[in-house]
């Protein structure tokens, strides 16, 4: 593990346990464990305000890797978990640690660089063999390197380019061990590819030389999920308060409001709530 890395998921820890500790001592709010896409795309502060004046509740937000969200889920260190990575969340509930898993919403994610694109992958519309092309050029590379959702896919994606990237660790192949808007800001640094979610792309300003090389492509597409703790395994969770939450984002007002954020007229996240 990297420094910068582990200097983040000790900050990160020390945060959930004071925002823990104050959670459970008032009645009134619910801690729920998220990704950095929807904590830095603005996501929550778009929603929350809409789900406390309805609810009264209010809504402290981890935001982590989805790996990292799920591991405070399973330690009892969150009443709900907001995450994209539907195998990762699968998993989570099979072994006891969710009640269940609903659909929320999705967008996609891009694969952006240099708008100089020096591999020359723009508008192939195929993400396998544009890795292809960066890993044959030996092109810069950024990885968030942090067993977050995004982190998943971008090697979901190697894999099925035929590439382990991490033989290059060093090289061409940079992994930071952090969120979306650190990679972005250290790819604009060094005019480096990287895989990114939508959503935190078109809130994200430093953009310098980067742009949107490909996209569009079946295997970008990106899954939110929600699942409430399991309380029969920490009973501190607060099922009620959480499950309220879940109840509003899947129904027709929090979906709406899920489809109501945007950034210069552009549209973040889609709601896909499997009741509707």
């Amino acid at each position: 593990m990297s420094m910068l890395r582990a200097m983040g998921v000790a900050l990160a820890t020390a945060l959930v346990a004071g925002a823990a500790g104050d959670v459970r001592g008032a009645e009134g709010f619910i801690t729920v464990a998220s990704t950095t896409s929807t904590e830095q795309s603005g996501l929550f502060k778009h929603l929350l305000p809409l789900f406390e004046k309805t609810s009264g509740i209010q809504v402290r937000v981890v935001a982590l890797g989805t790996g990292q969200a799920l591991d405070l889920g399973r330690r009892g260190d969150a009443d709900v978990v907001f995450v994209h990575d539907p195998a990762a969340e699968e998993k989570f509930v099979a072994q006891g640690h969710g009640v269940k898993r609903e659909q929320v919403m999705y967008n996609d994610f891009v694969l952006v660089g240099p708008k100089s694109d020096p591999v020359s992958i723009a508008g192939s519309g195929d993400v396998v063999q544009a890795l292809k092309r960066i890993q044959a050029k030996g092109a810069p590379f950024v990885s968030r390197g942090d067993k977050s959702g995004t982190h998943a896919a971008e090697m979901r994606v190697w894999k099925l380019a035929g590439i382990d990237p991490t033989q290059a660790r060093g090289r061409w192949y940079r992994e930071i061990g952090s969120g979306m808007g650190p990679a972005l800001n250290t790819a604009a640094a060094m005019s480096a590819y990287l895989l990114a979610d939508r959503g935190t792309w078109l809130s994200f300003r430093n953009r310098r030389g980067l742009d949107v090389l490909v996209e569009g492509d079946k295997r970008l597409f990106n899954q939110y999920g929600v699942i409430l703790v399991n309380p029969a395994r920490h009973s501190h969770v607060k099922r009620e308060m959480g499950q309220r939450f879940i109840d509003w984002l899947l129904s027709p007002a929090g979906q709406a409001a899920i489809a109501g954020y945007k950034i210069e007229g552009k549209q973040l996240f889609y709601p896909n709530a499997a009741a509707l």
